[in-house]
């Protein structure tokens, strides 16, 4: 029986989302967004319409238990206070695009999206609430923590871990057996060779740090 599937977040990356569900042969329920009018059209898809702000996600779960959930959001500290937020009516949804690699013995969390041509290698884990962005690779025995985005075209190599909340920007690249510390940046492009042990915004080649975060959230 296909899902029923309500969107948290109406905007680019919310329609990526929606395409997903649907070529995974499930239905997008609606979007809620708290920016966006009711009513409005996504997409240019009548089917796909913001159905109300998100705090609505708590009534809609507890009327219709069948219903699940994904947060549709880029920013990854948003994603996690929604998610903190929740009750436990709530049901999340995972969105695997069928083009995507999913290797043996791969575990993925709850309320994660792994976008097309992306590929997780064997003994891969990747949290909650993470997004694995198109033509991403994470390479074997991975650990990609909660909340993290992984940008189109990073790779990954083998036995990489990544911590809370950080973002790999497009086309980085980490040298396998490294560690980046939780709430840091990897810009795009940039290439890590080595392991990141203070957050904070890395750049270039080898990345190297250009600004500092005071305070973790």
């Amino acid at each position: 029986m296909s899902n029923k599937v309500v969107i948290i977040g109406a905007g680019g990356h919310a329609k990526v989302v929606a395409d997903i569900i649907e070529k995974s042969g499930d239905i997008v329920y609606g979007f809620l967004d708290d920016g966006i009018e009711v009513g409005t059209i996504i997409a240019n898809n009548e089917k796909w319409k913001v159905i109300g702000k998100s705090e609505m996600r708590f009534e809609l779960s507890r009327k219709h238990k069948n219903l699940k959930f994904i947060i549709a959001i880029g920013n990854n500290k948003v994603r996690k206070k929604i998610a903190n937020d929740e009750d436990n009516n709530i049901k999340y949804y995972t969105a695997i695009h069928p083009s995507a690699n999913i290797g043996i013995g791969t575990s993925i969390g709850e309320g994660t999206v792994i976008m097309a041509n992306s590929c997780i290698n064997s003994s891969a884990k990747v949290g909650k609430h993470c997004i694995i962005n198109t033509g991403a690779i994470i390479e074997h025995d991975n650990i990609i923590e909660d909340f993290v985005h992984i940008s189109p075209n990073a790779t990954l190599c083998g036995t990489v871990r990544i911590g809370t909340l950080t973002h790999v920007g497009a086309g980085a690249t980490i040298k396998n057996n490294t560690e980046v510390e939780e709430n840091s940046i990897i810009g795009a492009g940039a290439v890590v060779v080595k392991n990141i042990e203070q957050e904070g915004t890395y750049i270039g080649v080898p990345a190297q740090i250009k600004t500092k975060i005071n305070s973790k959230n």
